[in-house]
């Protein structure tokens, strides 16, 4: 694998580690505020469906964070990582589809965010499989 391709491993995991920690943070601390940008809508959640997906956020970070510092040794991080985004390939497009208000803003994350997930699993998932095949060489 060319050092290129680590270093953009590297970089691809810091940023959805940082994506994921500010998501988790807006989540639990400035839940008006998600719901100002994303819905335009005053911020109302008594079941804490919000903090719910926070806490999942808060997993990605944790298992993207420990992958940034162990693929390398243990490959399979990676395919962890990827099944991590894999996960959520419909869950922004059905939040779409039901939300009763949504911002311009929001409407264009939430479209963007399955093919996103997408490409970056079918990378972490190539990524895998190419140093698992020159592990077994």
């Amino acid at each position: 694998m060319s050092e290129k391709q680590k270093t953009l491993i590297k970089v691809l995991l810091l940023v959805l580690v940082a994506l994921d920690l500010i998501y988790s943070v807006i989540a639990f601390l400035f839940p008006e505020f998600w719901f100002k940008t994303i819905h335009g809508a005053p911020y109302i959640d008594p079941e804490g469906l919000l903090r719910r997906t926070g806490a999942v956020w808060v997993a990605f970070t944790l298992f993207q964070f420990i992958a940034y510092f162990k693929w390398q040794e243990h490959p399979y991080w990676l395919a962890i990582v990827a099944g991590l985004r894999l996960s959520e390939l419909i869950a922004d497009w059905t939040y779409l589809y039901f939300a009763q208000d949504i911002t311009s803003s929001g409407r264009l994350g939430l479209l963007l965010s399955t093919p996103a997930n997408l490409v970056i699993c079918w990378f972490l998932l190539r990524s895998f499989l190419k140093l698992e095949e020159i592990r077994e060489k």
